[in-house]
């Protein structure tokens, strides 16, 4: 049993067929058990269906379909958003100035080292710099 982040690098490229990491991801996605635990954050879905919002009404749907049925997957966790997520991100964010992390960068992360996970489902080098295992490079 693994247990793996969900970035929004890997919800996009799972959906978006023109996507240059799609191919990879979905043979990846293959290998996952209902064993494995995914867990990511509502900050994540909102970025992710941000991202596909302006690629067309078909796809624009599927993305939201894709997001109802990971908050209702039994191996999937979603972290719901809250004040003290928040200042935990903008924590990390002010304290790395010299990075280009992304707010929802710092508030995975920080959920990732809460939660002793170490894995990633990314190519985003910013989650290797602090030490996890990008799972796509």
């Amino acid at each position: 049993m693994r247990r793996l982040f969900v970035d929004t690098f890997y919800l996009v490229a799972l959906l978006y067929r023109r996507d240059a990491w799609h191919d990879r991801v979905v043979i990846f996605s293959q290998t996952l058990s209902s064993d494995d635990t995914l867990l990511t954050t509502d900050a994540i879905l909102v970025e992710f269906l941000a991202a596909l919002s302006n690629k067309g009404q078909h796809l624009r749907q599927e993305a939201a379909i894709t997001t109802h049925n990971l908050l209702e997957r039994p191996n999937v966790t979603v972290i719901p958003q809250d004040r003290m997520l928040l200042l935990a991100g903008l924590d990390l964010y002010e304290r790395c100035p010299d990075k280009e992390y992304s707010l929802t960068d710092c508030i995975s992360m920080q959920v990732m080292r809460r939660d002793g996970i170490t894995e990633v489902l990314t190519n985003d080098h910013h989650f290797a710099q602090e030490g996890f295992q990008v799972l796509f490079s």
